[in-house]
């Protein structure tokens, strides 16, 4: 029985991903941490606002009253856009940065990607955060989010996202047998370096080479090895290669590596 609908993207790699959908229960989890952090966020700015305001009552010694009535308005609008913008921003700066992720997000571990399973982009962001207010409105997002196959809001369905949760099928890439000297080797790389410097469009160019080497002729197959080696280790600014290492078995290692990076 699955508790959770799980759906299948294919990126414009032809790599195929398999995730499993949010679901109301994560994205509630998120949505009231992220609120927390954007109340105490904006309560500081009002608070800002409040003691200006008073600084600027106080001077009316000193100032026609006319204009001490007009700079407390500029002030209070000035500080419905500042609200505004935080409001927008927080949402598109952090999922821009932590590719898809809020403060909410990484605690409830979810993510925001896009249909074709790639990171989610800040004009993308952008429409979500802007249309987030209609969501919440009359909990229409709840009921677009419960009734929906894809569990979209409207900042989804027209943004082109989907959330979903923070774990990576691997079972469905690992088609190919991997030695058990690149499965030690991956915890490795996991600690010392950065795989998610593999992008997804290099990802897919890795695996189609591990899932064919083995159709290919022994010269052809260790040219290419190596020079995707070269590749790869660039890549992730690794001086050497582990000793007694071969070019197949770093790149399996590498492979793994950044599945286990996704789960």
């Amino acid at each position: 029985m699955h508790f959770f609908n799980r759906i299948n993207l294919e990126t414009p790699e032809s790599v195929e991903l398999e995730y499993t959908l949010a679901g109301i229960g994560s994205r509630a989890y998120a949505l009231i941490i992220d609120y927390l952090v954007l109340g105490l966020i904006l309560l500081i700015s009002l608070i800002i606002t409040i003691f200006l305001s008073y600084q600027i009552a106080e001077s009316e010694n000193f100032l026609l009253i006319n204009d001490s009535a007009k700079l407390l308005q500029w002030l209070w609008a000035i500080e419905a856009l500042i609200a505004f913008t935080i409001y927008v921003g927080y949402f598109v700066i952090f999922e821009t940065i932590w590719q898809g992720q809020t403060i909410g997000k990484k605690k409830a571990k979810i993510r925001v990607i896009s249909d074709d399973g790639k990171p989610t982009t800040i004009g993308k962001s952008s429409l979500r955060a802007l249309l987030r207010p209609i969501d919440d409105f009359l909990f229409i997002g709840v009921f677009l989010i419960a009734l929906g196959k894809k569990e979209k809001r409207i900042g989804d369905l027209i943004a082109g996202t989907i959330v979903v949760q923070e774990e990576f099928a691997a079972h469905k890439y690992l088609n190919f047998q991997t030695t058990e000297q690149a499965q030690e080797l991956a915890l490795k790389l996991q600690i010392e370096a950065d795989v998610a410097r593999v992008s997804p469009e290099n990802f897919a160019i890795l695996r189609r080479y591990l899932q064919n080497r083995n159709q290919m002729i022994s010269e052809a197959r260790h040219k290419l090895s190596r020079k995707l080696a070269q590749q790869v280790k660039n890549m992730l600014e690794l001086e050497d290669l582990p000793p007694e290492t071969t070019a197949d078995c770093f790149l399996e290692a590498v492979y793994l590596a950044w599945l286990i990076d996704k789960t």
